[in-house]
């Protein structure tokens, strides 16, 4: 069984321990992003199977139509990048695996807190002006006391919360009906209203899956209700933001910065992005999940729905129908 793995771009899977479980198996890994579809069908050749890192490609009935020969994607979450149609036309079988149980992404979570003291105490900026021989070059803010309001109310929101209360802060909700009620019954404020979520918090995170309810769900007027002198952080996916609506607040002075994991575009390697080279702006290239820990346990997961095929006994299907064909 012949199997490829897509848009590993720093060539890191082969050195998880869980890549130990492809054994025997005839394993390709593209480090190199293919936006066009007929160069990756060629680069993928007869591949039996692959397996996605993440939504970094999508899979369309074009990119099918040029893999005659394949028969199962593995991946794991959410699957807004997949024409899940197109898979069932043409017999490929989709494999995922919804979520982590009740384990959160721990490392999302780290990395969000990693953005906020960031900002919050200038850490960039200052290593720059030590680095330049400047000593300080501005005042940082301290935490306790503020307010951090939460946009979205699931596995990580509640982990960011309870470091918000490690350092002091208060703690406001905003998200669907039956996520605000689950967040009052445990033990969290619930803003009002949507315009006073935005108005009010220091900063303000978000932690939403992207799916095509949610795409553009904050809107340049959420963003316009932020405080001159808030912050915006964004951990989970560029797509939740009406494109452009983040450049055009941070200009027009609402919120006043922004700490972002996730763009617009990626991967972005364009060095002149006016975005990601905004004074106001700290942004880092979506590595919020890109750790050896998280790494190898969604990876774990993915090679397991590849084993569980190649032994008659696939597990995780989307679209089980072509399995039963």
């Amino acid at each position: 069984m012949k199997i490829t793995i897509l848009d590993d771009y720093l060539d890191s899977i082969r050195h998880l321990p869980c890549f130990a479980k492809l054994a025997g198996f005839d394993v390709s890994i593209l480090t190199e992003k293919y936006d066009d579809p007929a160069k990756l069908s060629l680069a993928i050749g007869d591949s039996d199977a692959l397996a996605l890192f993440r939504e970094r490609t999508k899979i369309t009935d074009e990119l099918l139509a040029g893999l005659p020969k394949l028969k199962l994607i593995s991946q794991r979450s959410v699957f807004p990048h997949i024409d899940v149609d197109a898979c069932t036309k043409r017999g490929v079988l989709l494999c995922s695996k919804q979520g982590a149980g009740k384990k959160p992404s721990y490392a999302a979570a780290e990395m969000t807190w990693a953005l906020i003291m960031a900002s919050a105490r200038q850490i960039v900026e200052q290593n720059a002006s030590l680095r330049a021989g400047k000593w300080q070059m501005g005042i940082g803010k301290t935490l306790r006391g503020r307010t951090l309001g939460i946009l979205g109310y699931g596995k990580v929101s509640r982990v960011v919360a309870g470091y918000a209360k490690a350092f002091g802060m208060n703690v406001v909700i905003w998200a669907s009906e039956a996520s605000r009620k689950a967040a009052s019954e445990d033990g969290w404020d619930v803003a009002p209203s949507r315009a006073a979520f935005f108005a009010k918090p220091d900063i303000i995170t978000v932690h939403m899956r992207l799916t095509p309810e949610t795409s553009g769900v904050i809107s340049g007027d959420d963003l316009a209700q932020m405080r001159p002198d808030s912050l915006f952080v964004n951990t989970s996916r560029a797509g939740l933001v009406v494109p452009g609506a983040l450049l055009a607040a941070l200009d027009a002075g609402r919120p006043g910065k922004a700490a972002v994991d996730v763009l617009d575009v990626e991967p972005l390697t364009d060095f002149n992005d006016r975005f990601a080279n905004h004074p106001n702006v700290l942004a880092t290239p979506h590595v919020g999940f890109v750790t050896e820990d998280e790494l190898d346990m969604q990876f774990g997961d993915i090679f397991d729905q590849i084993i569980g095929y190649a032994n008659g006994d696939p597990i995780n299907m989307i679209n089980p129908d072509v399995w039963k064909a």
